[in-house]
């Protein structure tokens, strides 16, 4: 039970994870988005990961914290694009509708 339960936490914090990535990308600003939190909530999930890793629990539940790791790390190359934007250091291209 606790590794559903487990898992269950670690999927309602990945769907948040691409809605955030979406939003910042289609924003075009690095407004909300926040570098130490990143590196921080990044190191919580190696940190899951080591523990599943150590523990000798390799089980699906990895598989989540990994996807979520992704999903967070996604955050940085948007950043870095949107932070170029915004000094107009990148070519704009009109979004399509």
């Amino acid at each position: 039970m606790n590794l559903v339960l487990e898992s269950f936490m670690l999927i309602c914090f990945g769907f948040s994870w691409p809605i955030n990535v979406y939003k910042a990308y289609k924003s075009e600003s690095t407004k909300g988005i926040s570098i130490p939190f990143l590196v921080l909530i990044i190191t919580g999930y190696i940190c899951g990961i080591s523990a599943k890793l150590i523990s000798g629990q390799v089980n699906y539940v990895l598989v989540v914290y990994v996807i979520n790791l992704v999903m967070v790390s996604l955050n940085f190359p948007v950043y870095i694009r949107n932070r170029r934007i915004e000094k107009g250091k990148v070519y704009y291209v009109p979004k399509m509708a």
